[in-house]
Protein backbone atom coordinates (compact mmCIF):
# COMPACT_ATOMS: atom_id res chain seq x y z
CA UNK A 1 0.00 0.00 0.00
CA UNK A 2 3.15 2.50 -0.15
CA UNK A 3 1.23 3.79 -3.66
CA UNK A 4 -1.72 4.76 -1.00
CA UNK A 5 0.74 6.85 1.14
CA UNK A 6 2.19 8.47 -1.61
CA UNK A 7 -1.15 9.42 -3.03
CA UNK A 8 -1.86 10.91 0.01
CA UNK A 9 1.37 12.88 0.91
CA UNK A 10 0.87 14.48 -2.75
CA UNK A 11 -2.66 15.61 -2.61
CA UNK A 12 -1.76 17.41 0.50
CA UNK A 13 1.20 19.27 -0.76
CA UNK A 14 -1.61 19.67 -3.66
CA UNK A 15 -3.65 21.31 -1.64
CA UNK A 16 -1.10 23.77 -0.37
CA UNK A 17 0.14 24.44 -4.24
CA UNK A 18 -3.56 24.76 -5.06
CA UNK A 19 -4.57 27.69 -2.70
CA UNK A 20 -0.88 29.77 -3.47
CA UNK A 21 -2.36 28.72 -7.39
CA UNK A 22 -5.27 30.82 -6.48
CA UNK A 23 -3.45 33.88 -5.04
CA UNK A 24 -0.98 34.44 -7.97
CA UNK A 25 -3.97 33.67 -10.58
CA UNK A 26 -5.90 36.58 -8.96
CA UNK A 27 -3.42 38.99 -9.42
CA UNK A 28 0.49 38.35 -9.96
CA UNK A 29 0.09 36.19 -13.11
CA UNK A 30 -3.30 36.29 -14.42
CA UNK A 31 -3.14 34.63 -17.47
CA UNK A 32 -3.28 30.81 -17.09
CA UNK A 33 -1.44 30.34 -19.90
CA UNK A 34 1.63 31.89 -18.86
CA UNK A 35 1.05 30.23 -15.78
CA UNK A 36 1.64 27.32 -17.77
CA UNK A 37 4.12 28.26 -19.67
CA UNK A 38 6.44 28.65 -16.86
CA UNK A 39 5.90 25.60 -14.93
CA UNK A 40 6.22 23.88 -18.30
CA UNK A 41 10.31 25.74 -18.31
CA UNK A 42 10.67 24.19 -14.62
CA UNK A 43 9.27 20.85 -15.92
CA UNK A 44 11.70 20.63 -18.83
CA UNK A 45 15.03 21.57 -16.52
CA UNK A 46 14.10 18.98 -14.23
CA UNK A 47 13.92 16.24 -16.61
CA UNK A 48 16.82 17.48 -18.24
CA UNK A 49 18.86 17.32 -14.76
CA UNK A 50 17.43 13.75 -13.90
CA UNK A 51 18.96 12.33 -17.39
CA UNK A 52 22.64 11.36 -16.32
CA UNK A 53 20.74 9.10 -13.02
CA UNK A 54 19.19 6.94 -15.36
CA UNK A 55 18.40 7.95 -18.76
CA UNK A 56 17.37 5.22 -21.47
CA UNK A 57 16.02 4.80 -24.94
CA UNK A 58 12.48 2.85 -25.17
CA UNK A 59 10.50 1.75 -28.38
CA UNK A 60 9.07 4.17 -30.28
CA UNK A 61 5.21 3.62 -28.88
CA UNK A 62 6.73 4.51 -25.14
CA UNK A 63 8.17 7.55 -26.48
CA UNK A 64 4.79 8.60 -28.21
CA UNK A 65 2.97 7.58 -25.11
CA UNK A 66 5.21 9.33 -22.76
CA UNK A 67 5.11 12.81 -25.18
CA UNK A 68 1.23 12.26 -25.15
CA UNK A 69 1.15 12.46 -21.61
CA UNK A 70 2.52 15.20 -21.67
CA UNK A 71 1.27 17.56 -23.91
CA UNK A 72 -2.33 16.66 -22.54
CA UNK A 73 -1.55 18.06 -19.41
CA UNK A 74 -0.98 21.49 -20.90
CA UNK A 75 -5.12 22.33 -21.75
CA UNK A 76 -6.37 20.20 -19.01
CA UNK A 77 -4.21 22.34 -16.43
CA UNK A 78 -5.29 25.55 -18.44
CA UNK A 79 -8.91 24.99 -18.27
CA UNK A 80 -8.28 23.99 -14.77
CA UNK A 81 -6.16 27.72 -13.92
CA UNK A 82 -9.13 29.08 -15.81
CA UNK A 83 -11.55 27.49 -13.74
CA UNK A 84 -9.41 28.55 -10.77
CA UNK A 85 -9.61 32.45 -11.82
CA UNK A 86 -13.82 32.53 -11.85
CA UNK A 87 -14.77 29.94 -9.07
CA UNK A 88 -13.55 29.81 -5.17
CA UNK A 89 -10.78 26.98 -5.04
CA UNK A 90 -12.29 24.57 -3.11
CA UNK A 91 -14.95 24.34 -5.65
CA UNK A 92 -13.55 24.58 -9.19
CA UNK A 93 -10.61 21.73 -8.11
CA UNK A 94 -13.55 19.07 -6.91
CA UNK A 95 -15.58 20.20 -9.78
CA UNK A 96 -12.85 18.55 -12.54
CA UNK A 97 -11.38 16.11 -10.45
CA UNK A 98 -14.46 14.19 -9.24
CA UNK A 99 -14.90 13.10 -12.82
CA UNK A 100 -11.06 12.25 -13.53
CA UNK A 101 -11.03 8.64 -11.45
CA UNK A 102 -14.26 7.51 -13.57
CA UNK A 103 -12.58 8.55 -17.01
CA UNK A 104 -9.61 7.02 -15.57
CA UNK A 105 -11.61 3.56 -15.02
CA UNK A 106 -12.97 3.99 -18.55
CA UNK A 107 -9.57 4.69 -20.14
CA UNK A 108 -7.56 1.77 -18.25
CA UNK A 109 -10.30 -0.62 -19.18
CA UNK A 110 -10.07 0.17 -22.78
CA UNK A 111 -6.07 0.48 -22.92
CA UNK A 112 -6.05 -2.98 -21.59
CA UNK A 113 -8.41 -4.02 -24.25
CA UNK A 114 -6.33 -2.44 -26.74
CA UNK A 115 -2.93 -3.80 -25.23
CA UNK A 116 -4.86 -7.62 -24.81
CA UNK A 117 -3.47 -7.26 -20.86
CA UNK A 118 -6.54 -7.81 -18.66
CA UNK A 119 -6.81 -6.00 -15.33
CA UNK A 120 -7.93 -8.55 -12.02
CA UNK A 121 -11.18 -7.86 -11.25
CA UNK A 122 -12.19 -5.24 -8.08
CA UNK A 123 -13.69 -6.69 -5.26
CA UNK A 124 -17.10 -5.07 -4.19
CA UNK A 125 -15.56 -3.68 -0.95
CA UNK A 126 -13.14 -2.03 -3.41
CA UNK A 127 -15.75 -0.73 -5.54
CA UNK A 128 -17.54 0.78 -2.45
CA UNK A 129 -14.68 2.67 -1.40
CA UNK A 130 -14.30 4.04 -5.12
CA UNK A 131 -17.95 5.05 -5.12
CA UNK A 132 -17.43 6.74 -1.37
CA UNK A 133 -14.62 8.44 -2.92
CA UNK A 134 -16.07 10.05 -5.87
CA UNK A 135 -18.96 11.04 -3.82
CA UNK A 136 -17.15 12.54 -1.01
CA UNK A 137 -15.01 14.85 -3.64
CA UNK A 138 -18.16 15.59 -5.47
CA UNK A 139 -20.28 16.53 -2.37
CA UNK A 140 -17.40 18.25 -0.62
CA UNK A 141 -17.71 21.10 -3.50
CA UNK A 142 -21.17 21.22 -4.63
CA UNK A 143 -22.87 24.23 -3.95
CA UNK A 144 -26.94 23.96 -4.23
CA UNK A 145 -27.42 28.27 -4.62
CA UNK A 146 -25.12 27.79 -8.27
CA UNK A 147 -26.27 26.67 -10.82
CA UNK A 148 -23.91 24.51 -13.51
CA UNK A 149 -23.59 26.39 -16.81
CA UNK A 150 -22.65 24.48 -19.95
CA UNK A 151 -19.57 26.24 -20.32
CA UNK A 152 -18.40 25.50 -16.92
CA UNK A 153 -19.78 22.12 -17.02
CA UNK A 154 -17.83 21.39 -20.40
CA UNK A 155 -14.55 22.95 -19.41
CA UNK A 156 -14.63 20.14 -16.41
CA UNK A 157 -15.24 17.58 -18.79
CA UNK A 158 -12.73 18.34 -21.03
CA UNK A 159 -10.28 19.03 -18.35
CA UNK A 160 -10.96 15.68 -16.78
CA UNK A 161 -10.44 13.21 -20.07
CA UNK A 162 -7.29 15.07 -21.09
CA UNK A 163 -6.45 14.46 -17.18
CA UNK A 164 -7.37 10.74 -17.24
CA UNK A 165 -5.57 10.19 -20.70
CA UNK A 166 -2.55 11.68 -19.62
CA UNK A 167 -2.52 9.63 -16.18
CA UNK A 168 -3.43 6.55 -18.24
CA UNK A 169 -0.50 7.28 -20.45
CA UNK A 170 2.40 7.69 -18.04
CA UNK A 171 0.77 4.35 -16.38
CA UNK A 172 2.16 2.38 -19.41
CA UNK A 173 5.09 4.14 -19.95
CA UNK A 174 6.00 3.00 -16.09
CA UNK A 175 4.85 -0.93 -17.65
CA UNK A 176 7.68 -0.86 -19.24
CA UNK A 177 10.48 2.08 -18.11
CA UNK A 178 12.31 2.66 -14.90
CA UNK A 179 10.84 5.38 -12.67
CA UNK A 180 13.56 7.94 -13.58
CA UNK A 181 13.98 6.92 -17.41
CA UNK A 182 9.62 7.08 -17.88
CA UNK A 183 9.32 10.18 -15.99
CA UNK A 184 12.27 12.07 -17.91
CA UNK A 185 10.34 10.58 -21.28
CA UNK A 186 7.33 12.30 -20.07
CA UNK A 187 9.14 15.92 -19.48
CA UNK A 188 9.30 15.52 -23.72
CA UNK A 189 5.29 16.25 -23.73
CA UNK A 190 5.78 18.47 -21.02
CA UNK A 191 8.73 20.46 -23.18
CA UNK A 192 6.91 20.31 -26.75
CA UNK A 193 3.92 22.05 -24.73
CA UNK A 194 6.00 24.44 -23.34
CA UNK A 195 7.38 25.12 -27.44
CA UNK A 196 3.74 25.31 -28.27
CA UNK A 197 2.88 27.66 -25.14
CA UNK A 198 6.16 29.79 -26.32
CA UNK A 199 4.26 30.98 -29.43
CA UNK A 200 0.77 32.02 -27.96
CA UNK A 201 0.18 35.72 -27.63
CA UNK A 202 -0.30 35.97 -23.79
CA UNK A 203 2.64 33.86 -23.47
CA UNK A 204 5.02 36.79 -25.95
CA UNK A 205 3.39 39.54 -24.24
CA UNK A 206 4.88 38.79 -20.94
CA UNK A 207 8.46 38.13 -22.09
CA UNK A 208 8.58 40.47 -25.10
CA UNK A 209 6.30 43.32 -24.35
CA UNK A 210 8.16 46.76 -23.72
CA UNK A 211 4.70 48.69 -23.28
CA UNK A 212 4.10 47.70 -19.63
CA UNK A 213 5.61 50.31 -17.32
CA UNK A 214 4.22 49.39 -13.91
CA UNK A 215 6.50 46.89 -11.62
CA UNK A 216 3.07 44.50 -11.33
CA UNK A 217 3.19 44.09 -15.28
CA UNK A 218 6.43 43.09 -15.89
CA UNK A 219 7.86 39.55 -16.44
CA UNK A 220 7.58 37.04 -13.51
CA UNK A 221 11.65 36.71 -13.70
CA UNK A 222 11.73 40.59 -13.20
CA UNK A 223 9.39 40.41 -9.91
CA UNK A 224 11.60 39.52 -7.36
CA UNK A 225 9.17 38.47 -4.88
CA UNK A 226 6.42 36.83 -7.31
CA UNK A 227 9.09 35.29 -8.45
CA UNK A 228 10.24 33.35 -5.01
CA UNK A 229 6.38 32.79 -4.29
CA UNK A 230 5.92 31.13 -7.79
CA UNK A 231 9.23 29.23 -7.20
CA UNK A 232 8.24 27.64 -3.90
CA UNK A 233 5.15 27.12 -5.17
CA UNK A 234 6.50 24.99 -8.23
CA UNK A 235 8.50 23.34 -5.45
CA UNK A 236 5.80 22.22 -3.62
CA UNK A 237 4.17 21.47 -6.70
CA UNK A 238 6.75 19.57 -7.73
CA UNK A 239 7.46 17.29 -4.67
CA UNK A 240 3.48 16.60 -5.17
CA UNK A 241 3.60 15.57 -8.66
CA UNK A 242 6.81 13.59 -7.77
CA UNK A 243 4.54 11.73 -5.05
CA UNK A 244 1.59 11.15 -7.14
CA UNK A 245 3.89 10.03 -10.30
CA UNK A 246 5.82 7.13 -7.59
CA UNK A 247 1.67 6.18 -6.41
CA UNK A 248 0.82 5.75 -10.14
CA UNK A 249 4.38 3.82 -10.58
CA UNK A 250 3.47 1.60 -7.37
CA UNK A 251 0.01 1.27 -7.90
CA UNK A 252 -1.43 -2.32 -9.44
CA UNK A 253 -2.85 -1.96 -12.69
CA UNK A 254 -6.91 -2.36 -11.18
CA UNK A 255 -6.29 0.48 -8.87
CA UNK A 256 -4.61 3.03 -11.20
CA UNK A 257 -8.59 5.15 -10.86
CA UNK A 258 -8.44 4.54 -7.11
CA UNK A 259 -4.96 7.01 -7.14
CA UNK A 260 -7.12 9.87 -8.52
CA UNK A 261 -10.11 8.97 -6.73
CA UNK A 262 -8.33 9.84 -3.49
CA UNK A 263 -8.10 12.85 -4.87
CA UNK A 264 -10.67 13.64 -2.48
CA UNK A 265 -8.22 13.89 0.05
CA UNK A 266 -6.99 17.12 -1.42
CA UNK A 267 -10.00 18.42 -1.54
CA UNK A 268 -10.21 18.02 2.12
CA UNK A 269 -7.12 19.98 2.78
CA UNK A 270 -7.76 22.25 0.28
CA UNK A 271 -11.24 23.33 2.14
CA UNK A 272 -9.50 23.51 5.26
CA UNK A 273 -6.59 25.81 4.28
CA UNK A 274 -8.95 28.37 2.07
CA UNK A 275 -11.35 28.34 5.32
CA UNK A 276 -8.11 29.44 7.49
CA UNK A 277 -6.73 31.66 5.04
CA UNK A 278 -10.13 33.54 3.96
CA UNK A 279 -10.09 35.17 7.39
CA UNK A 280 -6.85 37.19 5.76
CA UNK A 281 -7.68 36.94 2.58
CA UNK A 282 -11.38 37.41 1.84
CA UNK A 283 -11.17 38.95 -1.72
CA UNK A 284 -8.92 36.33 -2.61
CA UNK A 285 -10.14 33.11 -0.90
CA UNK A 286 -13.06 32.72 0.17
CA UNK A 287 -15.23 29.95 2.08
CA UNK A 288 -18.71 29.69 3.62
CA UNK A 289 -19.16 29.15 6.70
CA UNK A 290 -22.84 29.00 6.83
CA UNK A 291 -23.81 25.96 9.48
CA UNK A 292 -25.16 24.18 6.58
CA UNK A 293 -22.47 24.30 4.37
CA UNK A 294 -20.18 23.24 7.37
CA UNK A 295 -22.29 20.35 7.85
CA UNK A 296 -22.46 19.59 4.05
CA UNK A 297 -18.52 19.42 4.13
CA UNK A 298 -18.21 17.42 7.11
CA UNK A 299 -20.24 14.62 5.70
CA UNK A 300 -18.44 14.66 2.37
CA UNK A 301 -15.35 14.39 4.79
CA UNK A 302 -17.09 11.32 6.68
CA UNK A 303 -17.34 9.71 2.98
CA UNK A 304 -13.51 10.35 2.14
CA UNK A 305 -12.71 8.97 5.27
CA UNK A 306 -14.98 6.06 4.93
CA UNK A 307 -13.52 5.32 1.36
CA UNK A 308 -10.55 5.10 2.11
CA UNK A 309 -11.05 2.95 5.83
CA UNK A 310 -11.99 0.37 3.20
CA UNK A 311 -9.71 0.45 0.80
CA UNK A 312 -7.26 -0.32 2.99
CA UNK A 313 -9.35 -2.83 4.54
Amino acid sequence: MLWIIFSISGYFLAAISGVIDKILLSGPIPKPKVYAFYIGVLGTIVGLILIPFGFQIPEIPIILLAALSGMLWFPAVIGLFEGLKKYEASRIIPATGALVPCFVLAFNYIFSKFANEPISSLSKTKLLAFFLLILGSFLIGYERKKKITKESLKIAIVSAILFALSFVCVKYVFLSQPFISGFIWTRLGTFLGTVVLFFTKDVKEELFSKLRKKAAQRPLFRRKKVAILFLLNQAIGGLSGLFQILAIYFSPKAYLPFVNALEGTKYVFLFLFTLILSFKFPKILFEETKKEVILQKAFAILLIVAGLFLLLK
